[in-house]
C-alpha cells in the first residue's frame, strides 16, 4: 500500500505538487469553459428532439436552464467539501468525482436532446462542482510555515492558468460547433476533462495529501471556532452574490445580445459565443498589472485590505451593466452596433474580477480552520449560486402570464447596474465598520 506525505515539509521552495495541480486546472477548466460557452447557443439554436427534430429554446428559458445549471454547479461544492474533509480526504474526493465529470461529457456529446441536455449538466454540475472547494484547498495544503510566503503569488497562478485554459477553450468550441455540430463542440471537452484527471493521477506521490477530519471534522464545524469562521464570510458573500448574479451574465444575455451586434472585429467575423474569450486573455493580463503595478503604487496612499479590494471591485461591476444596457438601447433603436462596446463592458468587468474573485478566495483560506478548508472554499462558491439564483428569479419574475415582459431590453440590464450599485454602497457601510471594529483586522493583516 502506498504511503503518501500528510504534512508539508519545512522548505522555502515552490511545493513539487504545485505543476501537476496547475495542469490539471488547466486542462480542467478548458473543459468546463468549452462547455458552458456553447451552452446558451446550443441550447438555442441546436437542441433536438427523440425524433431528430430541432426543439430549441426560447431566449428566457435558456438563460433559465444556464443560471440553474449554474446554481448547481457552485451548490454541489458543499457537498464535495463534506466528502472530502469529513469522509475521504482531498484526493480520492477530487479523483472519484473527476470521473463521473468525464461521463458527464460523454452524455452531452452522444445526446443532443432534452434528457441528454439534462443528465449530462446534472453530472457536471456534480462533478465539477464537487471538486471545485477540494481543488482550492488542495493548493493551500502543500505550503508549510516556511514557504506560506508563496502562496498568495500560486493562488495568482492558480487563477492565471483557469484563464489560459479558458481563452483557449472559448476560442475554440464555438469554432468546433458551428462547423462539426455539438458532438464535437462537447466531446472535444470531454477528452480534456479525461486529460484533467489523468495529470492530477500523475501528481499522487507528490502532493501533500491532508487526512480528512472525521468526528474531529464535525467537531469543528460545530464548535465556536468553526461557526464563527462561517459567520465573519456570510455578511461578505451576501454581497459577492450580486456581483456574480451580473458577471455570470456575461455567457448568457451577453451572448443573446453579441449574436444582434456586428462582430467584424481584428478583421474577422466573430461567433456570438467568442466574444467571451476576450475576459480570460484580460485576466492574463490584469492579475501580473495588478499585483505587480496597481496594488504596489495604491498601496503608497492607501491600504488595500481584502474588504477594501472587494468594495472597489463591486463599485466597478455597475458600469458595465450600464454600457451593455446603453449598447441595448441603440440595438432597440433599429442601429447597428459594433462588439466594441461589449468589449469596454468586458474590460471593466474584468477588472472588477480581479478585485472581487481572486481577493474572495485568498481571504475564504485564510478564514478557514486546518480540516474545514474545503468546506469554507465551498461557502465561497454559495455565493455564486446565489447569484445565479437571483438571476433566474429576476428572469422569472418579470415573464408575466400571456408570454410579455415586465422589464425588457435596455432596462433589464440597467436594472441589474443599478442593482450592483445598491449592493456596493450597502457593503461599503458594513465593510467600514467590521474595520472599525477589528472584526477583520487580524486576517486582513495576513494578506495584505
Amino acid at each position: 500500500m502506498t504511503t503518501y506525505k500528510t504534512a508539508p515539509l519545512p522548505s522555502k521552495a515552490m511545493p513539487r505538487g504545485i505543476p501537476y495541480i496547475i495542469g490539471n486546472e488547466l486542462a480542467e477548466r478548458f473543459s468546463f469553459y468549452g462547455m458552458k460557452t456553447i451552452l446558451v447557443i446550443f441550447m438555442t439554436k441546436y437542441l433536438m428532439d427523440q425524433s431528430g427534430n430541432l426543439d430549441v429554446m426560447q431566449r428566457e428559458e435558456a438563460l433559465t436552464w444556464y443560471h440553474l445549471f449554474s446554481s448547481g454547479v457552485y451548490f454541489t461544492p458543499i457537498l464535495g467539501a463534506l466528502i472530502a474533509d469529513g469522509l475521504l480526504g482531498k484526493y480520492k474526493t477530487i479523483i472519484t468525482l473527476s470521473i463521473v465529470y468525464c461521463l458527464g461529457h460523454l452524455v452531452l456529446a452522444v445526446d443532443d436532446t432534452r434528457t441528454g441536455l439534462s443528465l449530462g449538466l446534472g453530472l457536471i454540475a456534480m462533478g465539477s462542482g464537487g471538486i471545485k472547494p477540494c481543488v482550492s484547498a488542495h493548493v493551500g495544503d502543500q505550503f508549510g510555515d516556511t514557504n506560506a510566503h508563496l502562496l498568495e503569488k500560486v493562488f495568482s497562478w492558480f487563477y492565471f492558468s483557469i484563464n489560459f485554459g479558458a481563452f483557449f477553450s472559448t476560442m475554440a468550441t464555438p469554432l468546433l460547433l458551428d462547423k462539426y455540430g455539438p458532438n464535437v463542440a462537447f466531446g472535444v471537452p470531454g477528452m480534456l476533462m479525461f486529460t484533467a484527471t489523468w495529470v492530477f493521477w500523475l501528481g499522487r506521490k507528490e502532493f501533500i495529501h491532508i487526512p480528512s477530519g472525521g468526528k474531529s471534522f464535525i467537531k469543528e464545524i460545530t464548535s465556536r471556532d468553526g461557526l464563527s469562521a462561517l459567520g465573519r464570510l456570510t455578511i461578505i458573500y451576501i454581497f459577492v452574490a450580486i456581483f456574480w448574479s451580473l458577471y455570470d451574465q456575461t455567457g448568457s444575455s451577453w451572448v443573446l445580445q453579441a449574436d444582434e451586434m456586428n462582430r467584424n472585429w481584428l478583421g474577422m467575423e466573430w461567433l456570438p459565443s467568442q466574444i467571451q474569450a476576450v475576459n480570460p486573455i484580460l485576466i492574463l493580463i490584469f492579475i501580473p498589472l495588478f499585483n505587480y503595478v496597481l496594488f504596489p503604487f495604491v498601496g503608497r496612499f492607501v491600504t488595500l485590505s481584502p474588504l477594501r479590494k472587494i468594495g472597489f471591485g463591486l463599485f466597478l461591476t455597475a458600469p458595465s451593466f450600464f454600457i451593455i444596457g446603453y449598447a441595448q438601447s441603440l440595438i432597440d433603436a433599429g442601429q447597428s452596433v459594433g462588439i466594441y462596446w461589449q468589449l469596454i463592458a468586458y474590460t471593466i468587468i474584468t477588472a472588477a474580477e480581479v478585485l472581487v474573485s481572486i481577493t474572495c478566495l485568498e481571504f475564504s483560506y485564510s478564514q478557514a480552520p486546518r480540516t474545514m478548508k474545503s468546506l469554507i472554499m465551498s461557502y465561497f462558491f454559495l455565493s455564486i449560486t446565489l447569484g445565479n439564483l437571483v438571476t433566474v428569479a429576476v428572469n422569472m419574475f418579470i415573464q408575466n402570464p400571456d408570454g410579455t415582459l415586465k422589464i425588457e431590453g435596455a432596462d433589464y440590464f440597467y436594472f441589474f447596474g443599478i442593482l450592483m450599485v445598491v449592493a456596493a454602497a450597502l457593503f461599503s457601510i458594513v465593510s467600514r465598520y467590521y474595520t472599525s471594529v477589528s472584526y477583520f483586522q487580524e486576517e486582513e493583516n495576513e494578506i495584505s
